[in-house]
């Protein structure tokens, strides 16, 4: 008998198999879920190196043991009825064993991780502010609790040496069932200070505590009755008391003069106090409301500086979001800016706030050096404030426009060490952990962070994209619908899936989200975009020609594509009519100066239509001079620290341009198919560029445009059941 005759009768083969299927199931299913459990990252190599190493001994045991009807035997002891008898069962259970102990040791890590208690030293120094308890019977009166403790939070930070909780942190513990002593370990901090609001017509009663978090004992506790209209001397008296206690008692300083709100208006201040709230969430909805209200708060007290910076970070945030354009939003920033700084020449957001508005201006006037200025600027502002959550996201932007992902991800982590429990700071990381690739630990950090605040739009914005990126379509749509549900008003929302769609060939269901986008803002640049996407898909040139060219006489704004996708429309479909040179000059008659590729201070608008009408000039121009204009564009954006070879996409398309033939082959197999489809939903209208036409007759080429035609028609189908499940469930 042949020895792989002898491996099959004694079913070793059969026991590998089952070992390698249920390996790799367990592997597959706890390596994906450990990181959600928490579970450290060591956890998941374990997993895996304990089925690796345990694939050896399970083989050995099916070759020398069976079970018999008499029990456990070795092979070599049985008879041929014994033989036809056994069974490999003990070769079965050692996997069963083998899957158990895998179990339980993730379950373990995963507990360790998340329930081990915290050993760091607490310095006894410090205290967390908990957002003080509404008690009032109106509901609605739970911001003024809320700005309390905002204020409390903004007094006792003023002690030098005194460590406070950041705010958000303390907030995150809001309406949780924890006690103090849970609380203040979770935040490394030796005291909690707590409280609870009542209001009743005109008088109002706060009742305040500092508890000792190593034993629970009240160190301090009081109450407070008074008017309404004295709530500031309130909260005087309240930080007052609380930090002349801790400066004695724990830092050995006499008490410390502390400055309040920077308003004696309480009308002013309670308007303030709503627009903090509603300008947490970061909807179109809410961003307006709170410039609303910080206006009517100035319109109160015209001198009330603190409201004056927020309404500058309001227009930041509305044109980060696209809810106002750049030259408005430059303007309000720059205004408020200069009187913030009039008044406060140190204010570190106010100075943040209008070099943002300088930098953006030069760089829409063709001046993209401002970038590295700003950067350099930014990190030394963040020096002097490294409390700033502003300055960091803001200094973020643009090292992520440089591509400089470990600093961007070195920042946010230093910021969480100090602020665990922000959702904003979570919500960042797992943008910038998105935009790096990492695309699960992006999930993880934005589902975190929608555990702390579930209304922000914009973390399910970012849960669609890494949906796009890692091609599930259906999720993506799913999370854009969860979107729209928080902000309404949005409608950059309905465009984005209007447009996907669109691309996916499902023009009916396209045209409902359309609607909503046209209902909401007719002339936004989105609204052009999908225009122009909807005439494609229906295959109507004639009628996409005219709404490319609507766009470029508006001259709308280039977000997301959408004006440099119009001129790009209009020049691939000049080349294939033959009328480069007709087409050309319109758009240069329109937008006078937009294809001057060596001009200085061209506007960053131009410099992406230029970047869209390379492969229409690689067919229209001599070759010579369209490498020269790739080339000096490339070492433009490298003079800036950018590398547009970074991206796959480019990379293909330079090395086709140089004739690099093998080199764009291998880029497109190694980094452009092994992509989901929907890294380039308009891959038919990119491979039938002339560009691309020596990649075609590679047959591995082939294979990969027949592989994502594939999936493109699943991925429609999938999508269309998804929206028709919809529709039943509705009805």
């Amino acid at each position: 008998m042949s020895f792989v005759s002898e491996l099959q009768r004694r079913n070793v083969f059969r026991v590998a198999a089952a070992y390698l299927v249920v390996g790799w199931l367990l592997t597959e299913v706890l390596t994906t879920l450990l990181p959600e459990l928490g579970a450290p990252a060591w956890m998941s190599r374990a997993v895996i190196l304990l089925f690796a190493f345990g694939f050896i001994p399970v083989v050995v045991l099916s070759w020398v043991y069976e079970i018999t009807p008499d029990g456990i035997r070795r092979e070599s002891e049985l008879d041929d009825q014994q033989r036809r008898t056994s069974s490999p069962v003990f070769a079965y259970a050692m996997i069963g064993i083998a899957a158990v102990l895998t179990v339980a040791l993730a379950v373990l890590g995963a507990r360790t991780d998340v329930e081990a208690p915290r050993t760091r030293a607490v310095n006894q120094a410090s205290v967390a502010v908990l957002p003080f308890a509404n008690m009032s019977a109106n509901r609605d009166n739970e911001y003024f609790s809320d700005g309390l403790t905002e204020t409390l939070l903004h007094m006792l930070t003023q002690i030098p040496g005194l460590q406070v909780a950041a705010r958000t942190s303390s907030f995150a513990f809001k309406d949780r069932n924890m006690t103090a002593v849970e609380i203040a370990d979770a935040l490394g901090v030796a005291h909690i200070l707590e409280g609870s609001v009542q209001m009743a017509g005109a008088r109002v009663r706060i009742t305040a505590q500092l508890i000792r978090a190593e034993d629970g004992f009240h160190v301090w506790s009081k109450n407070y009755d008074r008017e309404l209209d004295d709530i500031f001397a309130i909260q005087d008296e309240i930080a007052g008391e609380v930090g002349g206690l801790l400066s004695a008692s724990l830092l050995g300083d006499k008490a410390q003069t502390l400055a309040g709100v920077g308003t004696e208006n309480t009308d002013a201040y309670d308007l303030y106090l709503q627009a903090l709230q509603a300008q947490t969430k970061g909807s179109y909805g809410g961003l307006q409301a709170a410039e609303n209200l910080l206006k009517g708060a100035l319109a109160t007290d015209p001198n009330y500086i603190d409201a004056k910076v927020q309404l500058a970070v309001n227009h930041w945030k509305q044109f980060e979001t696209g809810l106002i354009p750049m030259d408005e939003a430059i303007g309000e920033i720059r205004a408020m800016s200069d009187q913030v700084l009039a008044a406060r020449p140190d204010d570190t957001t106010g100075r943040a706030m209008r070099m943002y508005a300088n930098t953006i201006r030069n760089i829409s006037q063709g001046n993209p050096e401002s970038i590295v200025r700003i950067i350099d600027d930014y990190e030394a502002l963040l020096q002097e404030d490294p409390g700033n959550l502003d300055i960091r996201i803001l200094l973020s932007r643009f090292l992520g426009v440089m591509q400089r992902h470990d600093r961007i991800l070195a920042i946010y982590g230093e910021a969480l060490e100090r602020d665990p429990y922000n959702a904003q700071l979570l919500y960042e990381l797992g943008n910038a952990l998105l935009q790096a690739g990492q695309y699960r630990q992006a999930r993880n950090n934005i589902r975190r962070s929608l555990e702390f605040e579930p209304a922000q739009p914009n973390a399910y914005v970012k849960l669609s994209q890494i949906d796009y990126e890692t091609g599930d379509a259906v999720g993506h749509v799913r999370e854009l619908l969860n979107a729209m549900q928080y902000d309404p008003r949005d409608h950059e929302l309905p465009a984005r899936v209007a447009k996907f769609l669109y691309e996916l060939d499902l023009v009916e269901a396209g045209d409902d989200f359309r609607d909503r986008v046209l209902a909401i803002a007719p002339t936004s640049p989105a609204a052009y975009q999908i225009a122009l996407v909807r005439e494609i898909a229906t295959g109507d040139e004639a009628a996409a020609i005219a709404a490319a060219k609507r766009a470029i006489e508006d001259d709308i704004d280039e977000r997301n594509f959408s004006y440099g996708g119009a001129v790009q429309y209009l020049m691939r479909t000049a080349a294939k009519n033959g009328n480069v040179d007709e087409t050309e000059a319109w758009i240069e008659q329109q937008a006078p100066g937009i294809f001057d590729v060596y001009g200085e201070s061209v506007p960053p608008k131009y410099r992406v239509a230029q970047g869209a009408s390379f492969d229409t000039w690689y067919q229209h121009l001599p070759l010579d001079e369209v490498k020269r204009r790739g080339e000096f564009l490339l070492e433009l954006n490298r003079d800036i620290g950018i590398d547009p070879l970074d991206d796959p996409t480019t990379r293909m398309a330079v090395h086709s341009m140089r004739g690099e033939t093998e080199l764009a082959i291998g880029t497109a197999l190694d980094e452009f198919f092994s992509r989901p489809v929907t890294a380039d939903l308009q891959w038919r209208r990119t491979f039938a560029q002339p560009l691309y036409a020596p990649l075609l007759d590679d047959p591995r080429i082939q294979a990969g445009l027949e592989a994502w035609q594939q999936e493109h028609a699943a991925m429609r189908e999938a999508v269309r059941d998804y929206l028709e499940s919809l529709t039943a469930v509705e009805g």
